[in-house]
């Protein structure tokens, strides 16, 4: 899950990105790699940060009507499970994650020499996934990101579908960080929901920041909103369900080639065989 956004402050300085003098990451070349995103004050108190720089929880996000909805940090601070392996070997070219979170999934992609990047607001999350290895961005998926339109494989996992509380904008703002054609792997609730709520981040004794906007969605509310794309997968493992889309604007292939890149910041290693997706 990425973290929580926070307000903006209007004209503050630029602020350097935080594990790195400069970006030199995938699709670089004229991106302004200054952030202009939220400030950091929250981040080295708040209990998402807290909980990633322990590797567990309890964390919750706190619903307005008392609900809690738990996070499960553990999993996201531990190596890929085998359901997450799954996931990777599906991801077709460029893998840009969305909400990256503690990193897992970006630092096996960059293990297996794919071109990935990770992005999250939290600034704990970036610093955790650099540790790992992997490369990733302080930043919000709805501000400039580099490769736009690039990107052969978008990720929204462990709940990230609910980022801005807004599937439909969510979407939009996907497919224009997608190539023609390109694919978005999904994972939704296990049950056919269609929520949008707002939400503060709780550790059961404290809850932290303003509300913040936030949806949960299954499957067929996910597809329900997906006008432009087309279904190209839909499975469930381990107790967690996936839907994969791939965008309309392809070219005159149906199926675009699959590409594996190397990043040139990681000793290139044998590429795992990437799955077709397809329902399972």
């Amino acid at each position: 899950m990425s973290a929580p956004p926070d307000a903006r402050t209007p004209d503050a300085p630029h602020t350097p990105l935080p594990y790195a003098d400069a970006y030199e990451g995938p699709y670089a070349e004229g991106y302004d790699d200054r952030y202009d995103g939220p400030s950091a004050a929250w981040a080295a108190a708040d209990p998402y940060a807290a909980a990633l720089r322990a590797g567990r929880g309890p964390l919750f996000l706190r619903r307005a009507d008392g609900r809690l909805l738990p996070l499960e940090v553990e999993r996201w601070c531990a190596r890929p499970d085998p359901v997450d392996l799954d996931v990777l070997d599906r991801c077709e070219g460029a893998v840009l994650d969305v909400g990256c979170g503690p990193g897992r999934l970006v630092a096996e992609l960059a293990v297996r020499g794919r071109t990935v990047l990770g992005v999250d607001v939290s600034e704990a999350a970036v610093e955790h996934t650099a540790r790992l290895g992997g490369p990733a961005l302080r930043r919000s998926v709805f501000e400039a990101l580099p490769g736009e339109g690039r990107w052969d494989t978008v990720l929204l996992m462990d709940g990230n579908i609910g980022i801005g509380g807004d599937p439909r904008a969510l979407l939009a703002r996907t497919a224009t960080l997608l190539a023609p054609g390109g694919l978005l792997i999904a994972e939704t609730a296990p049950v056919d929901v269609d929520e949008r709520f707002q939400v503060r981040i709780s550790d059961a004794r404290r809850t932290s920041g303003a509300p913040f906007p936030w949806a949960r969605l299954g499957a067929p509310a996910l597809l329900r909103y997906a006008r432009g794309w087309r279904r190209a997968g839909q499975w469930t493992a381990g107790g967690r369900r996936f839907l994969a889309l791939r965008s309309r604007r392809a070219s005159s292939s149906a199926e675009p080639p699959k590409r594996t890149a190397v990043i040139s910041s990681q000793r290139a290693r044998k590429p795992s065989g990437e799955s077709p997706v397809a329902d399972r």
